[in-house]
């Protein structure tokens, strides 16, 4: 009984010194970065951008290796775009759409398939960009600022109607819709992504072999589910914008 006691007392105190929250950042005249997600990220735009580069260097009339690879990731990326915004408006926003999902897609597996713990830093460790709640706001804001220039790129000035619209009673709770969707997006991409990496890093120290296994396949799915979801919103976001009615 003493010795069940003193193996709980231990596993608590193991669990208390356990830090959540530090990070490794970079200073530079005065300005804070986040060097653990910039560290990550860079490394995830230069694979997409060696991605980029191995597919398009030799192009085929029939593709074959990279080029068919990326012409099939481009072909999804434009199914994504043409569902939301339809055949006529879709093609301006396939950079944009493709960007984000390229990215959130590469930041996820990133987290969820490359042992970063491996890497040692001054404080905190490396996982992926998206696990931050500063990159998910980033990218929602920029989600945001895309469709209010789209609406107003189509429709000048005359896009603020829709505030208006079906009654100007519903104007407190138009302009509240527009700073929830940010807030959806981003929150909804960082708890997944957060969720995933605490559950497999607390199954990992409580059973170590074998039964994280299944998780983490898990949340390799999950993660490719929350690339598309959030770029598939910034579409139907830009789509509500630039529609006629």
């Amino acid at each position: 009984m003493n010795l069940n006691s003193l193996e709980l007392n231990n596993f608590f105190l193991f669990l208390s010194s356990v830090e959540v929250g530090k990070h490794f950042y970079w200073e530079f005249f005065g300005i804070s970065f986040h060097g653990q997600v910039l560290i990550v990220s860079w490394f995830v735009i230069f694979l997409l951008i060696l991605f980029s580069l191995l597919g398009t260097q030799n192009l085929q009339q029939i593709p074959q290796g990279w080029q068919n690879s990326m012409e099939s990731v481009v072909e999804f990326v434009e199914d994504i775009a043409k569902n939301q915004l339809g055949e006529s408006e879709y093609r301006p926003w396939i950079p944009f759409v493709g960007t984000l999902f390229l990215f959130i897609f590469g930041c996820n597996w990133a987290g969820a398939l490359i042992p970063w713990k491996l890497v040692e830093l001054p404080e905190g460790e490396l996982a992926a960009p998206t696990n931050d709640i500063n990159t998910t706001v980033a990218l929602a804001l920029l989600t945001s600022l895309t469709y209010f220039y789209a609406g107003i790129k189509k429709k000048g000035l005359g896009y603020f109607k829709r505030y208006l619209e079906p009654t100007p009673i519903l104007l407190p709770i138009n302009i509240l819709e527009d700073f929830t969707k940010p807030l959806s997006l981003s929150f909804r991409l960082f708890g997944n992504i957060l969720a995933d990496e605490l559950t497999v890093s607390v199954l990992v120290l409580l059973v170590p072999l074998f039964i994280p296994l299944p998780i983490m396949v898990l949340g390799v799915f999950a993660s490719s589910i929350q690339a598309l979801i959030f770029s598939t919103l910034a579409a139907a976001y830009i789509a509500e914008a630039v529609e006629g009615h």
